[in-house]
């Protein structure tokens, strides 16, 4: 009997450049269709939660089905989309910057700023983030100066870190912003630790951490999801699949034909699959899981759908190894113009209002942006003095480095 040869199968993505992409494979929901269970539901019984798509605005704009009920105020739609706009225009003139050769890179979050900026709208202070590498959103929504932003970004002698990160990877604890990692899905097995510390100690605030849908192939995942199942950690694990990781798929980390909210199914932790571009359906997942961890009901896994709409980074060439045009064709659409299309339908918010707004936004920026390099960029050559090396080691710094320092002569 004659047997058919075995073939090795890689998974493709089903548009390449030069080929529209379709994006049937993303299975969406319409808006309002899911159903939002109880917080102390059980794992399991979220499944079609995990396998579906939770929407909340619908094309017109407006917020239907039950994920629309207690949702954000006047007051926090008008600061999402502030910090929403804000964060966009600061990206873009951070990769001009990066283009001028004032940095060495820059990474940013273009098409993705509603989901780190809803959700920390839907957490308190005193909340931990671990987050991955674009998630500036989470700072820019909490105020947190620009200026400082900029300067760890040119490693200048304002830089709060001293040159001793990479840029933006920022660490501002205060803001509830852990220590920025460029390795990756080493943020959630930390953000289930720190949550199980505060249960342990009894306190009342919990983690969130943040990976990116190729890191989900990494065994630290994997580990996150075993002990926040098992301790049932407060915790709210993000995974943001914005459907490329680099030039690599999302199907080749395992989201060919199931989605990766399904594996916290497996692992029996609460899973949704949410709408990344609809700041609405952020913000109250977001504080479905807060609520859901707070209560001691246990971790919840969120796969947020979104699209890079940018390069990986400013050493990336997306157009190598997908259509020029996919963000624009992408069916869920720009979080910023459907946030603004729900104000405008719900009378709190104008076009001219968002002209205003984007014209107030860059003038700051660019005013932040000429303070910021007037204290160095790598153009300049005026960095984080090569001093603070000797810094920060030792309580009291020893005979041998003091000496050290002197023979540098700094």
């Amino acid at each position: 009997m004659t047997q058919t040869p075995l073939k090795f199968y890689v998974p493709e993505p089903s548009g390449r450049p030069g080929q529209a992409t379709d994006f049937s494979y993303l299975r969406l929901q319409p808006a309002g269709a899911a159903r939002k269970p109880p917080i102390d539901t059980i794992p399991y019984d979220t499944r079609d939660l995990a396998l579906g798509l939770i929407r909340v605005l619908d094309d017109d704009g407006h917020a239907v089905g039950p994920w629309a009920e207690d949702g954000p105020d006047e007051a926090t739609l008008r600061k999402g989309m502030l910090a929403m706009i804000k964060t966009r225009i600061f990206d873009a003139r951070m990769v001009i910057a990066q283009r001028q050769k004032k940095c060495s890179f820059y990474m940013q979050c273009l098409g993705e700023e509603a989901i780190a900026i809803g959700q920390s709208l839907a957490l308190q202070p005193g909340d931990m983030h671990f987050p991955s590498y674009r998630q500036q959103g989470l700072l820019i929504a909490q105020d947190y100066p620009l200026f400082d932003m900029m300067c760890q970004i040119f490693s200048n002698d304002k830089d709060p870190l001293k040159g001793r990160q990479l840029p933006v990877l920022y660490s501002v604890p205060d803001k509830g912003f852990f220590t920025l990692s460029g390795n990756l899905a080493t943020q959630v097995p930390q953000a289930v630790g720190w949550a199980m510390a505060s249960a342990i100690k009894g306190d009342t605030r919990i983690a969130a951490g943040w990976v990116g849908d190729g890191a989900t192939a990494e065994s630290d995942y994997q580990t996150a999801l075993l002990f926040a199942h098992v301790y049932r950690a407060p915790v709210i694990l993000n995974v943001i699949n914005n459907q490329w990781a680099i030039s690599t798929f999302q199907a080749v980390a395992g989201g060919e034909g199931i989605t990766l909210a399904a594996r916290g199914i497996g692992s029996n932790v609460a899973s949704l699959r949410v709408d990344g571009n609809d700041f609405l359906a952020v913000y109250a997942a977001s504080r479905w899981a807060a609520n859901r961890a707070r209560n001691n009901f246990g971790a919840t896994l969120i796969e947020w759908v979104s699209y890079r709409a940018g390069p990986h980074s400013t050493s990336d060439d997306p157009s190598k190894y997908r259509p020029a045009d996919d963000w624009s064709r992408f069916p869920l659409g720009d979080p910023i113009v459907r946030l603004k299309q729900h104000m405008i339908v719900r009378g709190i918010w104008s076009e001219q209002e968002h002209q205003e707004a984007q014209k107030a936004c860059e003038a700051d920026i660019v005013a932040t942006q000429k303070k910021a390099e007037s204290h160095g960029t790598m153009a300049t050559g005026r960095t984080s003095s090569v001093a603070t090396m000797f810094e920060d080691v030792y309580k009291e710094m020893p005979g041998h480095l003091r000496q050290q320092r002197q023979e540098l002569g700094v």
